[in-house]
């Protein structure tokens, strides 16, 4: 992947190295491990629990980040810029920026505290994206998801949740209610619209930069199934539970990404009316 060829994001808050957060101990970290991994628990609401148990967090450094880790998400968060700006211009709206935070271990959120064994999220209640970028080596390590795509998609992604939440799709789907869980949960949908809205980013991106290499797509795709809940549950928990879906399954995830790759049209990405997830 060519990424070091474009433009990139200031919309960076870095506060890496700074302690992470005081108030939340092993207990905390445990209860969100289970929660995530086990349970499939939006990170939100766990981390609203604990959000009560911290003081502030001091505000990071904003711009650009120097180091090679940091410079990766700006160039993809900088693109990412590119193509929401010109869809929605398109539809006649205009694109408010995510400020995308890093961190280590843990911080302060407008969800409450943010721990690094969540993986990355993005808080609606603040419009941010939350990375620990240990994560990226976690994706290879454990998930076996290599590559600097692979780690393109997961940012990717949780822009695609920003997109969403500007187009106000988060407050629709609380005001539907129904199951929180399941294979064909609005959870699942909205994770699912995100992971196509991954794609799209993925096809308008390389059609203005050209940084997509041989193998990329298929990274991004590995990474896909590798988050998958079915995937996930396996691994954990030594069987499938399909009423425990939150984020749907490693087909879903790779057929949603493929059809916003292969589209480049954020409309195709109507995860609430498809008849087949």
């Amino acid at each position: 992947m060519r990424w070091r060829e474009g433009g990139g994001s200031g919309n960076i808050e870095d506060r890496r190295g700074m302690g992470g957060v005081a108030g939340v101990g092993i207990g905390g970290i445990i209860l969100a491990i289970i929660g995530y991994a086990v349970f499939g628990i939006d990170p939100s609401q766990t981390m609203s629990i604990l959000g009560g148990v911290s003081g502030e967090q001091e505000a990071g450094k904003m711009g650009p980040p120097t180091d090679e880790e940091g410079q990766f998400v700006s160039q993809i968060l900088g693109s990412s810029e590119e193509v929401w700006a010109s869809e929605f211009q398109q539809s006649g709206m205009q694109y408010e920026p995510t400020t995308t935070v890093l961190y280590t271990q843990g911080t302060m959120t407008g969800c409450g505290i943010g721990q690094a064994a969540m993986g990355p999220f993005y808080c609606p209640q603040d419009k941010k994206i939350y990375i620990d970028l240990s994560f990226f080596r976690q994706l290879e390590s454990e998930f076996a998801a290599p590559g600097e795509f692979a780690r393109a998609y997961v940012i990717a992604h949780e822009v695609g949740h920003h997109v969403q939440n500007l187009l106000g799709v988060h407050d629709r789907v609380a005001s539907l209610g129904g199951p929180e869980s399941g294979e064909g949960s609005n959870a699942v949908r909205v994770e699912l619209q995100a992971d196509c809205y991954a794609g799209v980013w993925a096809k308008r991106s390389n059609d203005a930069r050209r940084w997509i290499e041989g193998g990329d797509v298929e990274a991004g795709l590995r990474a896909a199934s590798a988050v998958g809940d079915d995937t996930i549950q396996q691994r954990t928990q030594g069987q499938v539970v399909p009423d425990g879906f939150t984020h749907g399954s490693a087909e879903q995830r790779m057929r949603w990404f493929t059809i916003g790759y292969e589209s480049g049209n954020a409309e195709a990405c109507d995860t609430f009316s498809a008849s087949r997830l």
